[in-house]
């Protein structure tokens, strides 16, 4: 029974250990991002009206001037769907052809692509009407959740990711770091002061989308580990064979 014990206490601190700083933050972003959305979902499918919306209306209209929009158009450009896609075919190609990481070049398609197809059938789930007031660009489409959002959201986190795990220096890895999550929360807010989408769907966005940069990537880490454990092993085999 001692024996017993010790070692289930052994493997409990084992896994604590691997529990490290970045790993506990994900988690807690997680978990967030999940009981937000679904609040908010359930807030949006019962049809009632979210006040903080309207007081964030409020509150950018009252910071509203020429330079500011002009700003606020060019952040909402940054989460653009052309735009996100030049981006990701540019680091598939730096992954396949200089990086030379094809995991990498697999992981950018599936989140970037992923995270617009996913906000595509989320959006016609809910059926949210895109904000009444005037409109300061043209928008068209559903409103729930907002697409920009939710895309830079994976999109830029998989690049904090990337960041993470390329970049040796750990000064820089915080700079890129606030650097992108400052560029998510100017793109989210950029909807709002364009009158184009409520604050409850740049929310939703944010969470759907930072859930979805989890799972693809911890989704597409495992792959990763079974292919290098089980599948390479077989290939290399075949190709000893063939020679």
């Amino acid at each position: 029974m001692r024996k017993i014990i010790e070692r289930a206490w052994v493997r409990l601190v084992a896994m604590f250990a691997l529990f490290t700083l970045e790993l506990f933050l994900v988690l807690a972003l997680f978990i967030a991002s999940v009981i937000m959305f679904l609040f908010l979902a359930s807030k949006i499918r019962g049809g009632g009206d979210v006040m903080f919306d309207q007081a964030a209306f409020d509150f950018m209209d009252r910071i509203n001037s020429p330079a500011l929009t002009d700003f606020m158009i060019f952040m909402s450009f940054l989460g653009d769907a052309p735009f996100i896609t030049g981006a990701a075919i540019s680091l598939i190609i730096y992954f396949l052809f200089i990086k030379k990481h094809r995991w990498y070049s697999v992981k950018v398609p599936v989140i970037a692509v992923g995270s617009i197809s996913l906000n595509l059938i989320t959006k016609f789930f809910f059926h949210r009407e895109r904000p009444i007031i005037p409109h300061l660009v043209e928008a068209s489409g559903l409103s729930f959740p907002s697409g920009h959002s939710m895309v830079s959201a994976s999109f830029y986190g998989l690049l904090i990711y990337l960041s993470w795990h390329n970049i040796q220096k750990r000064a820089l890895h915080y700079l890129l770091t606030g650097f992108f999550i400052l560029t998510i929360l100017l793109i989210g807010c950029s909807r709002v002061y364009l009158h184009v989408h409520y604050a409850t769907d740049v929310i939703a966005g944010f969470s759907a989308g930072f859930l979805w940069v989890i799972l693809g990537v911890y989704g597409l880490r495992r792959l990763e580990r079974y292919s290098k454990r089980n599948l390479n092993p077989i290939v290399e085999d075949a190709a000893v064979k063939v020679e």
